[in-house]
Parts: C-alpha cells; structure tokens; sequence
C-alpha cells in the first residue's frame, strides 16, 4: 500500500554511504548541512512519513542531485540524476528503475530488469532495458548491474525538455522532490509540510583534550586493555623554509604544513605497550620548551572548521602505514622510499627512521603511524602570547584524556 502524505520528516547526514540504508550512518545537524550547502558541499537528506523513507536526496558539487526512491516495503527501487540545465533549472538527465523477484534478491542486489531513461539538454530522449541472465550468474551489486545481461533494442525519441526540468532547491526546499514521490506510487497532499527531525548541532569538532598526557610514561586503559605509554626521543629534525610540514612520505603532495621556527628540533614519540605488542601512539615535534597554553587543529587554507560535523577532523592521510615530519620543501625520490623507509619500519623493533640530508638540507623523519592507514588528526600547541610550542600528530590509538 502506498504512502498518502500531508507532510515529511526532515533529516540530514553525510553523502557517503548514504543510500546504503533507510537511516543516515553518519548523521549531522540542520544547522551543519545548511553551512554545507552554502559552500557547495556535499551532504544527504533523508524524507520519511509514517516512519517510512520516501527518499533518499544527495546534493553534490557543481549543482548536481542524485535522488533515490522507495516503494511502500522501504526497498529502493529508484535513482535519479539530476544536472544544471541552461535555463538555469535541473534537467532530469538520467532516471533509473529496478525490478527484483524477491526479498531475498533485493537484498542481494540481483535485479530482474534494469530501465534507464537518459534525457539531453534538448528533450532527446533514450531508454535502455536490460534483463538479468541466469540467477545463479547475477551477482553484482544493485548500482552496477548484473554481470551476464542483455539488452532490449533501445527505444528513442524526442519529448518537451519542460517534462523533465525542476526547480534548483535553496536550502530547505525539499518540497521541490515531493513530485518524484509519485513515480513510486505515493500520493503527496497539495501543500507538504516539512518536519526537522534531524540531531542536534552537538559539541562540534574533535578537540584536543589532554594532549600532554600520550606523552607521560606510565600505565593507561585502552579499548584492548590496561598498557604502558614510553616516550622516545627518535632525533633532531632540521627546518629551513620556516614550514613544517606533515604527510605520509610515499605521497608527498598537498602539504599539511605549520609555520615555525628555523633551525633543528627534537622528535618524540609515544610508544604505547600493550600485551599483544608495541605500536605509535602519537608523534611530536617540539620547538619550545615551554608547555602549551591552547591547541588548535592544523588547518590548510581551505578548510573550515565550521564544516565538520561532531568529533569530525582534517587531518593527515596516511596510505603507506607512515608518515612524517618534514620541511615544506624536503622532497623523497620513489626509489629511496621501500629501502630506506617501508622495509626499515617494517621491523617490530624499529618505529622511526631518519632521511638525512646534507646540511645545511632539511632532513626528514618517519614514523609509524599508529594501526596503519587512515586520517589523523595534526595538533599545533602554542604558549600564551601565540609562539608554537609543538606539532604533535595522534593516531588516536587510546582517548587523551585517558578515558577508555
């Protein structure tokens, strides 16, 4: 039985991995999606009635929408794509149907039938069928097809491009989808009203809570159990552009960097001991030696701290299980990278490893970076009157504040 609405419940959450369910993985607030889109971000809203997902509505960069459908058993039966239109409206430009035989093949992703209707910018119009071949062959996922399909001749044909335009939504605006509900058979009333029910704005980014302490020696819970933190001095790290910068060795590109101090300046890290073995919990560069007054996260130019949803940070990638410590200007040729950085830390005793470079170069030092890939937060602690103290990256192997 279709749903009959007079109104929707409003949520919102990140775009990635949204269409994967009925409820956002990653929800945020109203007042985050709202700065999201005013920079052109993306993000996902969820529309429901009756505790039923209607659809699922992604806003991506560069003006485009891909909104998904449900039927009134909550199976997403339907994606369509939409792209700025000269008239300065959207042009459904591609609008996808699926069939499946049962619940189990649903869930799976094997479709029976596939429709896609491609519209171009003049009312051109192409639909393409294709029909899954033997169940037992089918097993690609939902948004990719079936692996042995065929295809139905294609029929084409022109219609008023008018048919396939709506209105640009401002923020807010989601009543502009409501008619798509129809294609899968709800009935929306005349005037829809919309109810925000998404979280609320929360405490904000991650913050830098009791940085200090992944640097005293002594005993800790972690989520695997009791362990020890041991600090290490592993160098001195020598700055002559004034930019320290941060990344994983094997893709220095698009620096993470932090203006500093000229000259050289003592690297530690902190080793944390657990009873299935030893890992880098945090890495710091210290370049005064008087304690932090504030934290603050090391941004690039364009990024925003107002973007970040709850817990949420920029930070530093790792896709080579290291990274480092570096000036700005420090450069590693690809043949040095497995001999005298990867296979070095691969060892379970050594954690960091130095690149000299011929004084008065900068040098560089690497590290490991806690369990592996991923994106770390980069922590810059500076004295009262603004002067940095320390870099310090943490790979979030235990909480900061010492709580499990």
């Amino acid at each position: 039985m279709a749903v009959i609405f007079d109104s929707l419940d409003v949520s919102y959450g990140e775009v990635w991995g949204s269409y994967r369910g009925m409820t956002h993985p990653e929800p945020m607030s109203h007042a985050l999606a709202a700065r999201k889109h005013a920079a052109g971000m993306d993000y996902a809203v969820l529309l429901s009635a009756q505790q039923r997902p209607l659809a699922l509505v992604e806003r991506w960069p560069r003006g485009k929408w891909r909104v998904y459908l449900f039927d009134d058993r909550s199976w997403r039966m339907q994606m369509i794509d939409l792209a700025p239109h000269h008239t300065g409206t959207l042009l459904v430009r591609w609008n996808t149907r699926w069939q499946f035989s049962n619940e189990q093949e649903y869930a799976s992703g094997k479709w029976t039938v596939q429709e896609t209707t491609t519209v171009s910018a003049d009312g051109q119009v192409e639909v393409k069928s294709k029909f899954a071949g033997p169940r037992e062959a089918s097993t690609t996922p939902l948004l990719a097809g079936t692996s042995d399909s065929s295809s139905v001749p294609v029929r084409r044909f022109a219609a008023p491009v008018e048919d396939f335009l709506c209105p640009v939504p401002e923020f807010g605006d989601w009543q502009v989808f409501a008619p798509f509900l129809a294609q899968q058979g709800h009935e929306p009333a005349t005037t829809v009203i919309l109810n925000d029910v998404s979280v609320s704005e929360g405490s904000g980014p991650l913050r830098a809570t009791g940085i200090e302490q992944l640097f005293s020696s002594g005993a800790c819970d972690t989520r695997e159990g009791p362990a020890v933190i041991e600090p290490i001095d592993v160098g001195m790290l020598r700055i002559t552009s004034g930019q320290l910068a941060v990344s994983d060795p094997g893709w220095i590109s698009d620096l993470r960097t932090v203006a500093v101090p000229v000259g050289e300046f003592p690297v530690t890290l902190s080793l944390l001991r657990t009873t299935s073995g030893t890992e880098v919990a945090a890495a710091r560069v210290t370049f005064l030696d008087i304690p932090p007054h504030e934290w603050e996260m090391a941004l690039r130019p364009d990024e925003d701290l107002r973007l970040l949803g709850e817990g949420q940070f920029y930070g530093v990638g790792v896709d080579t299980g290291t990274a480092a410590f570096m000036d700005a200007t420090r450069t590693v040729a690809e043949d040095q990278l497995d001999d005298d950085i990867f296979i070095p830390l691969g060892s379970d005793s050594q954690f960091s490893v130095e690149l000299p470079g011929a004084e008065p170069e900068p040098n560089l030092i690497a590290f490991c970076a806690g369990e592996g890939d991923g994106a770390y937060p980069v922590w810059t602690g500076r004295t009262e009157d603004g002067q940095v103290s320390c870099v310090v990256v943490d790979f979030q192997l235990h909480s900061a504040n010492g709580a499990e």
